[in-house]
């Protein structure tokens, strides 16, 4: 139900509301995770564009639309076919005029798949490779990021100058706007996690971005607050009163997953059914070679605390696919950490080896939903038994 709130068929509908193209021509450039879907909502809902570029993740493409050129491409890492496909997008937005228009949809997961860097592509993808095993959150990554980029930050829009840029963002991290962060907070993160930087990086790192960007409007539609509040409305329709946590959550996995199931514990048993919702973007630091998401890792986590206990705790990442892995998310209980043990499975283990996905694989406990299309951050919710 709280995905269903949050698809972009709706959200990008309501946005274009407030679009009123010049006389000129209108082209479409569309990145993220939810990029196939919302360039065809648009689509649909215009009638036709003059030309665009989709660029979105592998997979994620689920046919043609008219007039679109439809691309797949490296996430959480860029690759080779996200350079090919942003040099696509730049060439269609060459030599515009001020009458034309370019209606730019981006969600989440575009900071990978859209993307030309500005030191070599092997650089970027070790760098970005450092901080996703960092743990840094992705404001922090997306701070390093920008200045190592000839597209984020604003600069995208400045390659569309003249032309008016009608920016349509399904996520609640802000793409091609400008830039409120600072050189010296790059510099601060770059140090922080250790970063193994060239010394062409280091001077992008203390280059400023665009701070004003006066050809560019911007709707923000679909967020991680629908999201929460979708789910807060299925689970007062399933009998729980539901509590809003947060829809900032941005911490480790495994530590939200600790704090999540330790509020279980103090509700239990109460005779009450509730419902404790948290959304936002949880990080996972690498320290094993395992396969699993932040989702899966927040949900095993908590699957010691819950032992025995009435109640459940379950992650969801909106876009349906959690890390490098075909699940959304986890889902444990009361009866998890038992038939973890009885499967060999040690939770401590586990998660130090990164490899919550065979773990709760083994008890039955991936939520698979498929791609979604959106991509607005996770959900996880605690439910609590009368």
């Amino acid at each position: 139900s709280s995905i269903q709130a949050v698809l972009p068929d709706k959200a990008v509908c309501r946005a274009l509301e407030d679009f009123q193209p010049g006389g000129g021509r209108v082209l479409l450039v569309a990145a993220g995770k939810a990029a196939w879907q919302m360039a065809h909502d648009a689509v649909q809902a215009l009638g036709r564009v003059d030309g665009g570029v989709v660029v979105t993740k592998y997979g994620h493409v689920k046919g043609e639309i008219p007039g679109i050129s439809c691309y797949e491409a490296g996430h959480p890492v860029p690759d080779d076919n996200s350079f090919a496909a942003t040099e696509k997008a730049l060439a269609l937005v060459q030599g515009l005029t001020a009458e034309d228009t370019v209606l730019f949809l981006l969600s989440g997961g575009g900071s990978a798949l859209f993307e030309k860097p500005l030191v070599s592509g092997g650089e970027l993808q070790d760098i970005t490779n450092q901080l996703l095993a960092s743990g840094a959150d992705i404001v922090e990554m997306n701070t390093i990021r920008k200045r190592l980029s000839a597209v984020k930050g604003g600069r995208f829009a400045q390659h569309c100058a003249p032309a008016r840029v009608f920016s349509i963002v399904l996520s609640d991290i802000l793409g091609d706007l400008p830039d409120s962060s600072t050189c010296a907070q790059a510099l601060a993160i770059a140090e922080k996690y250790h970063l193994n930087l060239s010394e062409q990086a280091k001077a992008l790192l203390a280059q400023e971005t665009p701070k004003a960007l006066d050809n560019v409007t911007t709707q923000i539609t679909g967020s991680v607050r629908e999201l929460c509040t979708a789910a807060a409305k299925a689970c007062r329709e399933l009998g729980y009163e539901p509590i809003l946590l947060t829809d900032r959550l941005c911490c480790e996995a495994k530590e939200a997953g600790s704090f999540l199931s330790a509020i279980a514990r103090t509700h239990a048993g109460q005779g009450k059914k509730l419902a404790f919702i948290a959304g936002g973007e949880t990080v996972v630091h690498l320290t094993g070679k395992g396969l699993g998401g932040r989702n899966q890792e927040l949900a095993l986590a908590a699957a010691p605390a819950l032992a025995g206990q009435n109640a459940a705790v379950f992650s969801v990442g909106s876009d349906g696919t959690d890390g490098p892995t075909d699940a959304a998310g986890g889902y444990v209980d009361g009866d998890t950490a038992a038939a973890l043990a009885a499967a060999g499975r040690n939770v401590f283990d586990t998660l130090q080896n990164n490899d919550a996905y065979h773990a709760l694989q083994a008890v039955d406990g991936l939520i698979i939903t498929g791609a979604t299309g959106t991509n607005v951050n996770d959900v996880a919710v605690v439910l609590i038994g009368g």
